[in-house]
């Protein structure tokens, strides 16, 4: 079972190593990893997906909570959260432009370049619809490809800057 964390973190020189060196000691594997600034100056935000039960789930918490940078993580995949991930596909798509223009319409895909022999589109939404849309490009011939992990929010009004240090991984914790 694949579980989405999102943790708010110091934005200091060597947090993100230390989260992933953390996750590779304890030998969790990392499916995605998103990192960025948040709105507030001082803070990033790092979306880590992870598979396992809620056992791997809550010693992934115990561990971040020894990183000192660590300020605060929600687990997104129990509760009503909103998730999105990224992808940029280069296709070919040579005389077939018009058929890969329409599957791109109905997925909501952008064209970010058109060229000779190919189409780059790019393509927003969880894992599932960027999946289906790979699959369905991939007959054209998919030239390049590039994904972002998956970044998420809860829904409603709390937010990860409400908390501090909780007990357990069922609330926001840390």
């Amino acid at each position: 079972m694949k579980h989405v964390l999102s943790a708010l973190v110091q934005d200091q020189p060597g947090v993100l190593v230390r989260v992933a060196g953390m996750f590779t000691r304890r030998g969790f594997n990392i499916e995605s990893l998103a990192v960025g600034r948040t709105h507030i100056d001082g803070y990033s935000r790092m979306t880590v997906v992870v598979s396992g039960d809620h056992s791997v789930v809550e010693q992934v918490i115990k561990q971040l909570r020894k990183i000192l940078e660590v300020v605060s993580v929600q687990l997104l995949s129990d509760s009503p959260s909103v998730t999105r991930g990224m992808a940029l596909l280069k296709v070919n798509a040579g005389e077939r432009r018009s058929e890969v223009l329409k599957l791109a319409e109905v997925f909501r895909a952008n064209v970010v370049d058109i060229s000779e022999p190919t189409v780059t589109l790019e393509i927003t939404g969880d894992d599932e619809k960027i999946r289906a849309f790979t699959e369905l490009m991939a007959p054209f011939g998919i030239a390049e490809m590039v994904s972002t992990g998956q970044i998420g929010l809860k829904r409603g009004s709390a937010t990860i800057y409400q908390f501090r240090e909780c007990g357990y991984y069922e609330q926001n914790v840390l």
